[in-house]
């Protein structure tokens, strides 16, 4: 049975940040993400998950300027400094927090970035950035993102990742899997699940797509979600899809595993 979390920064958008977490729980999630948690305090932050009874499973370092168009700078050798303080602020806020791992999103190369520099660059940061997270006892995870929902974005299949986790070799570096991404690069889920589990280090879901809740697309998630049983995945399953109506909605997917784990 698949441990469900809610994504924040696609769920439950009817209520204000903070005010989420208090949604998320009453609609049975017992844990929750969040892809930036900058904008505010971490004792807020903290104080919000105890208050609610929440594990706090994962969020992203620093992206850089999002309103900008960065999508992560770990592919853009000018910036490797501001990657590096990044890192050091995402791991602070994970302590505070009680995060077990983080999540680096690759970014979109700059022009004039050759491919070559861009992957040279991406391998030296994330290996930076795992052996930082090691020694504070966290995962550091990398996401695969398909370039048809965001164009340019250099890590964007899981051979590509598992080329990159080969050159990074810490053990405390893994895929973040997301079910919608790799179902529009590769597909094959099942079989690719399986093959790659060691490599894999948290799971989310969104159908394809229209990335709405499961359900609405092509992708037969009871089958995937009993499927990861068989194959003896045992972490999160992150809920980080674009609701089709409120968030209260379009959980009757997620009904009976969150009964179940209630």
């Amino acid at each position: 049975m698949p441990r469900l979390a809610a994504n924040l920064s696609f769920l439950f958008l009817e209520h204000d940040f903070l005010d989420r977490f208090g949604a998320a729980r009453r609609a049975g999630f017992s844990a929750v993400e969040f892809h930036f948690p900058y904008a505010y305090q971490a004792d807020r932050i903290g104080e919000t998950l105890r208050r609610e009874g929440l594990e706090l499973v994962l969020f992203n370092m620093p992206p850089g300027d999002w309103a900008k168009g960065d999508r992560g700078i770990a592919v853009d050798p000018a910036r490797v400094g501001e990657f590096q303080d990044g890192v050091g602020r995402a791991i602070d806020y994970a302590r505070a927090l009680g995060a077990p791992r983080v999540n680096c999103l690759a970014g979109i190369p700059p022009a004039g970035v050759a491919r070559e520099r861009a992957h040279e660059t991406l391998v030296a940061n994330l290996r930076f950035a795992a052996n930082a997270c090691a020694a504070a006892g966290i995962t550091l995870v990398a996401e695969p993102i398909n370039t048809r929902t965001v164009p340019g974005f250099f890590l964007s299949t899981l051979p590509q990742f598992l080329a990159v986790q080969s050159e990074v070799a810490a053990p405390n570096f893994q895929c973040q899997y997301d079910f919608f991404h790799m179902q529009i690069t590769g597909g094959d889920l099942a079989h690719s699940l399986a093959t790659h589990l060691p490599a894999i280090g948290h799971v989310q879901v969104a159908d394809v797509p229209d990335r709405h809740e499961p359900g609405t697309g092509e992708i037969n998630f009871p089958f995937l979600f009993d499927h990861l049983d068989r194959i003896g995945y045992d972490g999160w399953v992150a809920a980080e899809y674009v609701p089709s109506r409120r968030t209260e909605e379009t959980l009757g997917w997620a009904r009976r595993y969150l009964e179940k784990a209630s």
